[in-house]
C-alpha cells in the first residue's frame, strides 16, 4: 500500500510539471510579475521575476526552474549556450566563442593558468559572473546557472528515464514527492545538434582545471554524472535555478 501511494504521488507531480508553462500565465509580458512575488498551489509549482519554478523540497533549498532557458513548456530543449555566453548562435566553436581569440589557448576571459590565456592573460575567474550567466542574463537577478554541488543534490534524489509528451528526459523526484523534468536536448557543436532525443548536457557555472573547459552535467541513458567538462564553446542547454522561496 506504502508504494502504491508513492507511485501514486510521483505520477500526480508529473501530471502537474507536465500541464505547466515556463512564465507566468497572468503576466501579459511574460517578463516579470510585478515585484517577484510568486503565489502557487500544493503542487510546488510558483514564479520568480515571471519564470516557473518547483520546490523539491531539497535540504539545500534549492529552486528549479521548470523549463530550460529559451524554452515555453518543460519538454521544449529552449535555447543552446556556450559556457559564459548569454544568447544562442548559429555555429559553436572557437572561431565563434566570445571569450578567446580562436584558440582554446588564446583565451580573454575566465582563465587561471597563463598558458592557455592570450599573451599570458590570467585572471583567476573560475565561476561565472552574472553577466556571463545565460540565467540571469535572460531571466534577470536571483535566477543563475546551477553549481556543481546543485547539480549533485539534484541527482542524489530519484530519477527515471521517461517520455513526457513525447520528449525522452530526465524525471527527478523530490523528498516531497513532486517532480522536474529535463528533457534530452543533445548539444551542439559547429552547426550540428548531436545526441538530441536521446542525451541532456546542461551547464555548471564552474570552469575545470583546464580553462578551456567547464563542468556540465550529462544525462544518459541510464546513469547521470556531473564530473564531465566539454570544451567551453560547445552549445549546452540551460536550466535555472534560484533561492528565493515565496510565500
Amino acid at each position: 500500500m506504502e508504494i502504491a501511494k508513492k507511485i501514486t504521488m510521483v505520477l500526480i507531480s508529473a501530471m502537474v510539471i507536465i500541464g505547466t508553462g515556463c512564465t507566468k500565465p497572468n503576466d501579459p509580458s511574460n517578463g516579470g510579475n510585478e515585484g517577484n512575488n510568486g503565489g502557487g498551489d500544493n503542487s510546488g509549482i510558483n514564479y520568480y521575476n515571471g519564470h516557473a519554478y518547483v520546490d523539491l523540497g531539497l535540504p539545500s533549498g534549492t529552486l528549479w526552474a521548470t523549463c530550460n532557458v529559451g524554452a515555453e513548456v518543460p519538454e521544449g530543449y529552449g535555447d543552446y549556450f556556450a559556457w559564459g555566453e548569454t544568447t544562442g548562435k548559429s555555429s559553436y566553436h572557437w572561431l565563434t566563442y566570445k571569450y578567446c581569440n580562436g584558440a582554446p589557448t588564446l583565451l580573454t576571459k575566465y582563465c587561471h593558468d597563463s598558458w592557455y590565456g592570450f599573451n599570458g592573460f590570467t585572471d583567476n575567474l573560475t565561476m561565472l559572473l552574472p553577466e556571463d550567466d545565460a540565467a540571469t542574463a535572460n531571466w534577470g537577478s536571483g535566477w543563475r546557472m546551477p553549481t556543481d554541488a546543485e547539480w549533485r543534490e539534484l541527482n542524489s534524489i530519484t530519477v527515471i528515464k521517461t517520455w513526457q509528451k513525447g520528449v525522452w528526459g530526465s524525471l527527478f523526484t523530490g523528498p516531497n514527492g513532486r517532480s522536474l523534468f529535463l528533457p534530452a536536448a543533445g548539444y551542439r557543436d559547429n552547426s550540428d545538434l548531436d545526441n538530441a532525443g536521446s542525451d541532456g548536457y546542461y551547464w555548471s557555472n564552474l570552469l575545470t582545471n583546464d580553462p578551456g573547459s567547464a563542468h556540465f552535467i550529462s544525462l544518459g541513458e541510464i546513469v547521470a554524472s556531473v564530473y564531465h567538462n566539454k570544451n567551453r564553446y560547445y552549445g549546452l542547454s540551460v536550466r535555472a535555478v534560484c533561492s528565493v522561496r515565496q510565500n
